[in-house]
């Protein structure tokens, strides 16, 4: 039987949680089937992969919280419809204050269809362009086409929301160009992944899932140090799957690289907070942001970088002391 062990928070702990801003001292001891248990102690591999500092990311700190600005060059994204041409939202955000620009040309909402790649490299290239010198530049692709372009272009980071099951010659192309990726957990393909997804444990299959692919991308000679994982909020995930996420996040740390958390405006957000558009799910989206926080997630993908900025620095000035 397998174990897993969640740092569990606490002001005063021991240890530092992944060289950040989280302390821990106990652990949650997590078997698939039951129920779960706090304990004092781990094997020494699993507690040097939490408390690890993680390696700078585009020449950002992991030390501290980081926004990254969510630039939909798409005409049919489910937060914003398009309203936003990519070159105008890669400046709004980043006068908003976000300190990476994830720029995506294909959406991958529920039910989105797969946009050609020469149709998507046009539809980021202009975003690019604006987006250089205002702030480290991501790019939202699955494909391997897309994202040579973008780094020639200057992207620094990949972003595949497929964790490297899309295009075969995605992780090649990454380990070639020395970038950084993030490999997010998806259960399908954007125009199924919400048909009736089902899990055996979400928080452990997902675990799971990651790991397989940090060992791939390894494999393909990425090094962990250059690796971003994304447990996939929404991505082929029920409501419950997404809260069951959430609640024990930390987890994720055991795998030994730097962790993002996209939540921004999702359906859930609105269904248990009562806002039908997305525009109004502003407010659920920084609770789980700060959640997220309080559980030493470090890279925080949002469409309202102000709001999110503001949240921050508030949480930064009630809790001074403690850190």
């Amino acid at each position: 039987m397998t174990d897993y062990f969640r740092p569990i928070p606490c002001e005063t702990g021991r240890w530092q949680l992944a060289g950040g801003w989280v302390r821990f001292s106990q652990f949650e001891l997590l078997r698939r089937g039951e129920v779960p248990r706090v304990v004092d102690s781990v094997p020494e591999a699993v507690l040097a992969a939490l408390i690890a500092p993680r390696a700078p990311l585009l020449g950002l700190s992991m030390d501290r919280p980081r926004i990254m600005g969510i630039v939909n060059a798409t005409p049919d994204s489910f937060s914003d419809g398009g309203s936003y041409d990519g070159a105008e939202q890669a400046r709004l955000l980043a006068g908003q204050g976000a300190e990476i620009l994830d720029i995506g040309g294909e959406s991958t909402r529920p039910g989105a269809r797969e946009v050609p790649v020469a149709e998507e490299i046009a539809r980021v290239a202009p975003a690019i362009a604006a987006a250089r010198g205002l702030a480290a530049v991501s790019i939202d692709t699955r494909k391997a086409g897309v994202a040579r372009a973008a780094i020639v272009a200057g992207a620094g980071l990949v972003n595949d929301v497929s964790g490297f099951d899309f295009d075969p010659d995605m992780a090649g192309l990454v380990a070639a160009a020395g970038v950084p990726v993030c490999l997010m957990h998806a259960q399908g393909i954007p125009e199924t992944m919400q048909d009736n997804p089902t899990y055996g444990d979400v928080l452990l299959d997902v675990y799971d899932a990651l790991a397989e692919r940090i060992a791939r991308a390894e494999a393909a000679g990425i090094p962990r140090d250059r690796i971003v994982i994304d447990p996939g909020i929404g991505f082929g995930k029920t409501q419950a799957h997404n809260l069951a996420i959430l609640r024990r996040i930390s987890l994720y740390h055991g795998l030994g690289c730097t962790v993002l958390l996209g939540v921004s405006r999702k359906r859930f957000i609105g269904s248990i907070g009562g806002a039908e558009r997305p525009a109004d799910r502003v407010a659920g989206t920084l609770a789980l942001t700060l959640a997220g926080i309080a559980q030493g997630i470090q890279i925080h993908r949002v469409h309202d970088a102000a709001e999110t900025r503001q949240g921050l620095a508030l949480w930064r000035a009630v809790t001074a002391e403690t850190r």
